[in-house]
């Protein structure tokens, strides 16, 4: 399967270092805002064609899908023209920053005669949440809160790779979309009940620096976030399950018990990549013509809790 890459940045180099790991999938196009950097990128990879261009890179010769790991503002154009051209599509999260914008997408998907389109909820597939997942799929556990904190030190405007972005991230449609949609997917439930709060707006991103999110689903599960560009220390989000059954620690891939021993999950799935288990479902949903996990229709509910999330933070601005 050919696809194209749109993204030569720090997530769009993870997805060739996924599709590098899966078999039948080859990336023939990558385009780029820095035609330099962007060459780059591809002849590490050794990819022939760049561009500045998204449409060009959907007109190569045998191309059925692709990739979009570019600034969250694109996301939405930039999926529905794929969409519109035909193809595929893959779209890192969020799948827009707002939610006209998600229903937009939404539609352009009902609208393409079967087209799979399917937003980067990386972490349903990580093996640690998976295996929190079939445990309450199987009726083990039942998760009575959640409690997320999503760290970064970022008071400039650089990306994952330490190097300047040409856009500005955002705390609450992009870090936390991760765990609105993870909390409801693990309780199977929506969220009924939430509220946020923020800190002061840095002067140099225009941004809120740091957030608090709480949720609350109609079983009285709970799930507290706490998000920051100000912490100075370990970086990334870690995940708390307090459950009816142990308490257990999701640390990206990786799991542990409450008490910080390690569980293995290296037969939860092929690999014990996150982002690769991703890609190959979204792969394999193209071969076998049926609905992704993660599908953009799924991706609506959190897009619509965020929505009111940010509409309560408007009216205590």
């Amino acid at each position: 399967m050919k696809v194209i890459l749109a993204g030569a940045g720090a997530f769009g180099i993870k997805h060739l270092e996924a599709i590098s790991k899966i078999d039948g999938i080859e990336v023939v196009s990558i385009v780029g805002r820095d035609l330099k950097a962007t060459a780059e990128v591809a002849r590490q990879w050794k990819i022939s064609h760049i561009t500045t261009d998204l449409a060009e890179s959907l007109a190569q010769t045998g191309v059925e899908a692709a990739l979009l790991a570019t600034p969250t503002q694109l996301h939405a154009a930039q999926a529905i023209q794929c969409l519109e051209s035909g193809r595929h599509v893959m779209i890192e999260i969020p799948i827009a920053d707002s939610l006209a914008d998600s229903e937009r997408v939404v539609e352009a998907q009902r609208a393409s005669g079967g087209l799979v389109a399917m937003g980067g909820h990386t972490r349903r597939f990580n093996p640690s949440h998976q295996w929190i997942h079939k445990r309450i799929k199987a009726g083990e556990l039942k998760v009575l809160q959640m409690d997320v904190q999503t760290y970064f030190f970022r008071r400039t405007n650089m990306n994952a790779l330490g190097k300047p972005r040409s856009w500005t991230d955002h705390l609450l449609w992009h870090h936390a979309c991760h765990t609105v949609d993870l909390f409801q997917y693990q309780t199977g439930q929506l969220v009924s009940e939430s509220f946020a709060l923020q800190g002061p707006v840095s002067p140099t991103l225009g941004i809120a620096m740091d957030m608090s999110i709480g949720m609350k689903v109609p079983n009285g599960a709970l799930c507290t976030l706490s998000l920051s560009f100000n912490n100075d220390g370990p970086l990334g989000t870690f995940f708390r399950y307090i459950c009816d059954n142990g308490t257990y620690v999701c640390r990206y891939d990786d799991l542990f018990d409450g008490k910080n021993n390690q569980i293995d999950v290296s037969k939860v799935d092929v690999s014990m990549n996150g982002i690769e288990l991703q890609d190959r479902e979204f792969f394999a949903a193209i071969r076998e013509r049926r609905e992704p996990n993660a599908s953009v229709a799924q991706c609506l509910t959190a897009m619509r809790t965020l929505d009111r999330l940010e509409r309560q933070l408007e009216r205590s601005a």
